[in-house]
């Protein structure tokens, strides 16, 4: 669509890279406007938002052609709106910092231009305020639409922090204005990500729902899959799981279950026992309903879920079939804690505390990975100027443990294992009669709360 007025998209593509050896360089390739080279970039980027995870290799070459492109053009090139607005899109796709200083030292722009140029230097030098500061005045909506797409993704990203509301707006519009690109695929990410945040669960679930049917094939999906998993156990109250359950039916088979093992082990570390169960269930039958007990990680989620429902030698019981060796190193660390502290309760004499393993940060405890795609760099990022590595066009199912996932929600926010008590002032304390409790209740909660302890405390 956007080389519809010039030159063939495909054809471009492979003209600029098809049998240059090593590096390609712009004098190799044809002698293109720049902006012609930035929109076939733009082309490229948004196959590979779409799945198309060949091209990631011609990314990085185009790039590198389209720098030097910059780099080397007269003056006078830039003095043509489309080539200047080509230099601050190449800017927002990943392009060379260093390249776009240079360029704009050069050239004698108006006020409006000068903002413009400077807020883009600014988001890639990693200065927030001085981007909202020269973009203030800039309203996405009046701009070229591919130019404006890009300032509303990048005016919205340096809001977050202070004006949530504000930048969950400025996503919208850049998704009104360049629907089926990468531009619309990283406005989708982040507002997941941010729906959580503010605690809007039914946006959270439709831009997740969007995101899923169109974006799963994206290298950039593992960092969906982060916030994706970080915001339903957020949100768990305010969402159903009916809707959930639609949401993950159109992942395939094996991404449906590590997204459903990976929330059980995030609710099954912070208490919540009923949303564990239902994802540790899901990921135990899988899609077609059949009950598969062979997945260790299954096997102990589940069995975290049910710490409230049994006795500690029922938790044991089920916990001591568990195969260690097809389990991660953090999730060994997980079940050396519960069965320590379930073989504590079961003990006649108390264990001493120093007999207990060395107390885990959940930190440390990596999640299991949506082997959507390897994990790739997102060009929107101030800092990645490197193109994602090429990666295996289908998934690869991996047994190695994952990188811890990204931040959730802030810890005020996230429900703890076991919370302290709120201390009542003892003027206002009242004297509540004494009740015998359920044997089964007070043995549920020592567990938890001596799980808890061993972790190492609520996730920070």
């Amino acid at each position: 669509m956007r080389l519809a007025a010039t030159l063939s998209g495909a054809a471009l593509i492979a003209l600029l890279v098809a049998g240059v050896p090593g590096r390609a360089t712009a004098s190799e390739a044809p002698a293109l406007e720049p902006y012609q080279l930035v929109r076939c970039l733009q082309l490229l980027q948004d196959r590979i938002a779409s799945g198309d995870q060949a091209s990631l290799p011609l990314q990085r070459r185009l790039l590198e052609m389209t720098d030097e492109r910059m780099r080397t053009a007269d003056v006078a090139a830039f003095k043509d709106p489309k080539n200047f607005r080509a230099l601050l899109i190449y800017a927002m796709s990943g392009g060379n910092p260093l390249t776009i200083e240079q360029v704009v030292s050069r050239l004698t722009l108006e006020e409006a231009d000068q903002k413009l140029a400077q807020g883009v230097i600014d988001y890639l030098r990693g200065k927030p305020k001085g981007t909202v500061e020269a973009l203030a005045s800039i309203d996405p909506l009046t701009q070229i639409s591919e130019l404006g797409a890009f300032l509303a993704l990048v005016k919205g990203s340096v809001s977050i922090a202070e004006q949530p509301e504000q930048a969950m707006k400025l996503f919208d519009q850049a998704r009104l204005l360049s629907p089926g690109t990468l531009v619309e695929e990283a406005a989708l990410r982040r507002s997941v990500a941010l729906a959580s945040r503010v605690g809007d669960g039914g946006r959270f679930l439709r831009n997740s729902t969007q995101y899923v049917r169109n974006y799963l094939r994206s290298p950039y999906a593992s960092q969906f899959a982060d916030a994706f998993v970080a915001g339903v156990v957020a949100l768990h109250s305010s969402i159903n799981l009916d809707t959930l359950a639609e949401i993950t039916a159109a992942m395939d088979a094996e991404q449906e279950q590590v997204v459903y093992l990976r929330i059980a082990r995030r609710a099954a570390i912070d208490g919540l026992t009923e949303l564990s169960a239902f994802a540790s269930a899901k990921a135990e039958k899988g899609r077609d309903g059949t009950l598969d007990s062979t997945d260790p990680r299954a096997q102990l989620y589940s069995g975290l879920s049910s710490v409230t429902s049994g006795t500690a030698a029922d938790m044991l019981g089920k916990l001591g079939g568990i195969d260690r060796d097809k389990l991660s190193k953090g999730d060994r660390a997980l079940l050396d804690a519960v069965e320590a502290v379930a073989s504590e309760l079961t003990s006649a004499v108390p264990a001493a505390p120093a007999s207990a393993p060395k107390p885990v940060d959940i930190e440390d405890l990596p999640p299991a990975p949506l082997e959507v795609a390897p994990p790739a760099v997102d060009p929107m990022i101030p800092d990645a100027a490197e193109a994602p590595s090429p990666a295996p066009s289908a998934p690869v199912r991996s047994t190695a443990p994952a990188a811890p996932a990204a931040p959730a929600t802030p810890a005020a926010e996230q429900p703890a294992v076991a919370a302290a008590p709120r201390v009542v002032p003892l003027a206002q304390q009242q004297p509540e009669p004494a009740e015998p409790e359920d044997p089964k209740i007070t043995e549920a909660r020592r567990t938890l709360e001596s799980i808890d302890e061993l972790l190492g405390g609520s996730p920070k």
